[in-house]
């Protein structure tokens, strides 16, 4: 996936989830951040950010928060493209080579997940997370507590239950990782639905991204330790 009119710019602060204040050109502007997750150790005062910008006047802001260097990593921070992103790499056969049908936003009873995938032999839930915290090259979900992605998982065991397949696929926004692993010191509720998950037989996968600050593309798969 590509984006389009990428400036870079400096982070100055993050007065609510949604805004953040950057210097761009010697001015300060403000952007929409596109990642409500709190983001504490990649946002920090002086860090250089990517911000898409945008013409028209329909929108409370111009710019558009889509990455941020760590270091010398480059982390996409846009909680929008792993979907994308994921789609993009199935669609050309990295997924399972056998798909015939790939539905986004499938229900299933009162749930709705990401995807729905027939192949020749299976019919598949996916549901996909973004992954963008990383300590000491080991890469974590979630970056705070999150009882929407522990639904989703007890969600995902009762399509097995029932004769489907289901993944959770973790997609991971930056290059050069070890491994994924649920973050338990945040979340052990999480921690523990998916471990059970997993012995239930729901698949695990997680897959990090080549990051440029105007473009992210699925990579490869990263091991998952739980």
């Amino acid at each position: 996936m590509n984006y389009r009119n990428i400036r870079s710019a400096s982070f100055i602060d993050r007065p609510n989830r949604f805004i953040a204040k950057i210097q761009l050109d010697g001015s300060i502007e403000l952007c929409h951040v596109k990642n409500t997750g709190r983001c504490r150790e990649l946002l920090t005062p002086g860090a250089t950010v990517f911000v898409q910008e945008f013409d028209t006047l329909s929108r409370k802001t111009k710019y558009d928060l889509i990455g941020v260097m760590k270091g010398e990593r480059m982390v996409n921070m846009d909680s929008q493209v792993p979907n994308k992103v994921f789609q993009e790499w199935m669609a050309a056969g990295n997924f399972l080579k056998d798909i015939t049908l790939i539905k986004p936003e499938a229900k299933f009873r009162n749930s709705r997940f990401d995807f729905y995938v027939e192949t020749e032999k299976d019919r598949i839930f996916i549901e996909v997370k973004g992954v963008t915290l990383e300590k000491d090259n080991i890469v974590l979900f979630p970056d705070a507590p999150t009882e929407r992605g522990v639904k989703h998982i007890r969600e995902l065991m009762e399509c097995v239950d029932e004769g489907y397949k289901a993944y959770i696929v973790f997609i991971i926004q930056m290059k050069g990782v070890k491994y994924f692993t649920p973050n338990s010191e945040t979340h052990e509720a999480f921690a523990h639905i998916i471990r059970l998950a997993q012995s239930k037989g729901v698949k695990v996968m997680a897959c990090d991204c080549d990051v440029g600050n105007d473009y992210i593309t699925v990579s490869e798969r990263v091991e998952v330790k739980l």
